[in-house]
């Protein structure tokens, strides 16, 4: 067995990737076949001795798709998604409905006499087709993609875009014609439907190429992590090197305030490491001689040496970076109930329309009344509000949800979210702030203590001290000057003034110098997961400061919420076991996992997925990535990191938890919508076709004309947009 991977170019639908998959899944040899609309890859597993790359080309290409071999494919430019089409579309679009409906909308409205239908009916004729080609110009790609396609037996969206503005375009044509001896047949004109189903669906598709480019992004923010360079000590020289040339076993000199280029052992030296890209802690992690340290984490408080254990593909951001790729890769794009009908939808309506007209052809052997059966048939199935009634409400939802603060990155994460079972959350930055603050203070004189922690402090770049220093200001205490400042990694501060010996450290800190600390409260704290910071001046014992990652007002709430929805909720973090438990109590979560590496979170994922059902994962930070990717829905907090935010399919700008409910119910209110939207040009289709074709006529003499077909086919579509607009009114039950 082999697995080989291929880029499938000209898919633009769900049916499209479907199309794809059947046609190479019905090979012998072929045991599994995925196909990624939004990556644009088709990853093959089968038997090298009954199929060959040969057969893919062949039946991808005659299905009208074009297939390359992935390592033969040079670096992908960015898919261009331009704006001003929409602009040009939107603005003529609008002006043709205001011309051709606006006497129906405003009464009394009169239009110059030069383009009146009553005055000028040919000019006014005229007009609306002139106004009509920049949609048809710009929205040319339905009709080069899509009818294609459909003669090949693969009809997708555009194929139903494209026959129904075909149908109504060339009966409106045809009608144009016949103005100059009938004025009346003005208003038997339909160009403004054409225009408009043409740049809904346009707008649709711009904001999909938009997505897929962010998408594309997120892995190159991720490669962005690592360093170019990195200073490599060689024969007791420092020399900076290309991060390719660096080899394992090589000594990196890394300073403070500078990323780690690669995975190593420290050798030499004792720091503060910031991995919270990696495992969601938001504080330091203190490094000493022996410790484990991993590229692309940031050096804060000292110089290290570290010696090189990993590189390439071995190193853990190599591999996260993997996860996201394989994530995305597996994420199978949702097919809209249009796409899935498209195939046997339109073929259908030709036939019928075909099979009508040879009927009332042999009945009258009149050609006119066959064309006109013909005619009806396809103008009265033209597919415009099948076509409308998806994008419709998903531009008035995502529209909804960006009013709201909750971006969306395509329609397809609204036909998911409304399914979610489980809603894991990441805890730093997540459900809590982010970042250490004073939590509790012990002490018999509270502003001596804080003086003297404020004095051993001052002009700390560590994060906890920052917090304490934060914390003094808002008491406004100040700290005094200071002869010398001595830090201890991993322990304290030891400082000195004129009068004053202060020490501020962990409880091993102040007994090594002499200091008895006897504190009932400090194993309590501890096991809230908190940390601790015990401080003495000139040998005698003042009390502790406790600090800890607090969690957002509305973190609590939001999980009640979601329990009362009938979702289970996870709690996922990489910190230690009693903070994570802490804060899981505090919330009232389901289930808690601790201690979980970036590699981890996306097997946690699929594993609650098999055991639940769909899962929605909120994060904020790069460990975040590939659980983010591997969700059925990734949700990204909006002050979290780019390559989170980039990953996600859901963005949160308002940093609340709580939106993660609002996110889930404008999915569930935007999906019944398409639905009945869906549900009525359905039921207007089967309806209306078999009267088109002329059913009625033997038993009421009944025959429906093209121009009543058109009529009723520009009510549907207009239905489909007053009931999509209808969503606006569930804006407050968000």
């Amino acid at each position: 067995m082999k697995t080989s991977v291929y880029n499938i170019s000209g898919m633009s639908c769900a049916a499209c990737s479907a199309s794809v998959n059947r046609v190479v899944s019905r090979l012998e040899g072929v045991v599994d076949c995925e196909v990624n609309l939004i990556t644009g890859k088709m990853t093959v597993t089968f038997d090298e001795k009954k199929v060959s790359d040969t057969d893919f080309f062949r039946v991808v290409e005659k299905a009208g798709f074009g297939i390359t071999p992935e390592e033969k494919k040079e670096d992908k430019k960015e898919e261009k998604a331009p704006l001003y089409p929409m602009i040009i579309s939107f603005i003529s679009t609008a002006v043709l409905l205001f011309i051709s409906m606006g006497s129906m909308l405003f009464e009394g409205l009169k239009l110059p006499s030069i383009i009146n239908p009553s005055q000028s009916p040919l000019n006014f004729a005229l007009i609306q087709i002139l106004l009509c080609i920049p949609a048809l110009y710009f929205g040319r790609h339905f009709f080069i993609k899509g009818l294609p396609l459909l003669f090949k037996g693969h009809p997708n969206m555009d194929s139903l875009v494209a026959i129904g503005a075909t149908a109504s375009f060339i009966y409106s044509l045809v009608i144009t014609f016949t103005i100059p001896n009938n004025p009346h047949a003005v208003h038997n004109l339909y160009f403004e439907s054409v225009a408009t189903v043409i740049t809904l669906v346009m707008f649709g598709k711009f904001l999909e190429t938009k997505s897929r480019n962010k998408t594309l992004s997120a892995i190159k923010s991720l490669m962005e992590l690592q360093p170019d360079t990195a200073v490599v000590k060689r024969d007791g020289v420092d020399i900076s090197l290309p991060i390719e040339e660096v080899q394992i076993g090589d000594i990196l000199v890394v300073k403070d305030g500078s990323k780690i280029p690669l995975d190593g052992v420290i050798l030499k030296g004792e720091t503060s490491v910031d991995e919270s890209m990696f495992t969601g802690e938001s504080l330091p992690v203190e490094k000493k001689e022996g410790d484990s340290v991993t590229g692309g984490s940031l050096n804060i408080t000292g110089l290290v040496l570290i010696k090189v254990t990993h590189k390439g593909e071995d190193t853990a951001l190599s591999k996260i970076i993997k996860f996201v790729e394989d994530a995305q890769s597996k994420k199978a794009p949702i097919s809209k109930t249009a796409d899935k009908v498209a195939g046997v939808f339109v073929p259908l309506v030709i036939v019928i329309a075909l099979i009508s007209a040879l009927i009332w052809l042999i009945i009258t052997k009149n050609i006119g009344t066959a064309l006109k059966i013909f005619t009806s048939v396809l103008v009265i199935a033209c597919p415009c509000s099948l076509g409308l009634a998806t994008p419709t409400a998903i531009m008035v939802g995502t529209g909804m949800g960006a009013v709201s603060g909750i971006l969306i990155r395509n329609g397809e994460v609204l036909e998911t979210t409304h399914k979610i079972k489980v809603a894991v959350f990441d805890k730093t930055g997540t459900l809590t702030e982010g970042k250490p603050a004073v939590t509790d203070i012990i002490a018999n004189d509270e502003n001596r203590l804080l003086s003297a922690v404020a004095t051993a402090e001052q002009g700390s770049i560590h994060p906890i001290a920052k917090a304490i220093n934060e914390y003094c200001l808002f008491k406004n205490i100040k700290g005094l000057d200071t002869e010398s400042i001595s830090t201890v990694t991993g322990k304290g501060i030891a400082c000195k003034t004129d009068k004053k010996t202060i020490l501020a450290g962990n409880k091993e800190f102040l007994e090594e110098n002499g200091i008895a600390v006897n504190e009932d409260t400090a194993d309590l704290l501890a096991s809230q997961g908190k940390s601790l910071v015990f401080v003495a001046e000139n040998g005698e014992y003042l009390g502790l400061i406790a600090l800890a990652d607090t969690l957002k007002s509305t973190s609590k709430e939001a999980i009640v919420k979601l329990k009362s929805m009938g979702i289970k909720t996870v709690l996922l973090s990489g910190d230690n076991k009693l903070c994570a438990e802490y804060i899981g109590s505090q919330i009232e979560v389901d289930e808690v996992y601790s201690e979980v590496l970036p590699t981890q979170k996306a097997d946690i994922v699929e594993k609650i997925r098999k055991e639940n059902g769909s899962v929605l994962m909120v994060g904020d930070g790069i460990n975040d990535a590939p659980a983010l990717t591997a969700a059925d829905v990734g949700c990204a907090i909006g002050k979290g990191s780019d390559i989170a935010i980039e990953s996600a399919d859901i963005v949160l700008m308002k940093s609340d938890p709580k939106d993660v409910c609002k996110a889930i119910n404008l999915s569930h209110y935007t999906i019944k919508n398409i639905k009945e939207n869906l549900f009525w040009a359905f039921c207007y289709n089967t309806i209306l076709i078999p009267v088109a074709a002329g059913v009625l006529f033997p038993f009421t003499g009944l025959l429906l004309s093209p121009m009543l077909g058109g009529l009723a086919m520009s009510l549907s579509s207009v239905c489909v947009v007053v009931n999509a607009l209808r969503l606006k009114l569930k804006e407050k039950k968000l």
